[in-house]
């Protein structure tokens, strides 16, 4: 299939699966990337139906660094566990020194 007619959520999650290991970025920023601004919302959408497609979710948060996703992974602290054991902190939900490993697939890719 040609990349210009794959779905957005398959470009969301191809997208996804580029951000580097011990690294995040947000759904608006994928948004952006994509040329759909005012989509980060979608995105979102795009997260919670990506479980069994190999996509690091865990490494999507808002804009903020909340872990606005983790009611989508099982367990109770997953998907923080998860970006943890890249070496990213997370306290009360929200990533901390959000700016240090954020990554922009516009700056990026």
């Amino acid at each position: 299939m040609k990349p210009e007619t794959l779905s957005f959520y398959e470009k969301v999650y191809e997208v996804a699966r580029l951000i580097p290991y011990g690294r995040v970025t947000s759904y608006g920023a994928i948004a952006n990337y994509l040329g759909a601004k005012r989509s980060a919302r979608l995105v979102g959408y795009a997260m919670n139906g990506s479980h069994n497609k190999d996509v690091p979710a865990h490494r999507v948060v808002n804009r903020k660094g909340l872990l606005t996703g983790k009611h989508h992974f099982e367990g109770t602290n997953l998907m923080q566990q998860l970006l943890e054991s890249e070496g990213i902190k997370v306290k009360e939900n929200q990533i901390q020194d959000f700016e240090t490993v954020f990554w922009d697939p516009q700056k990026h890719l």
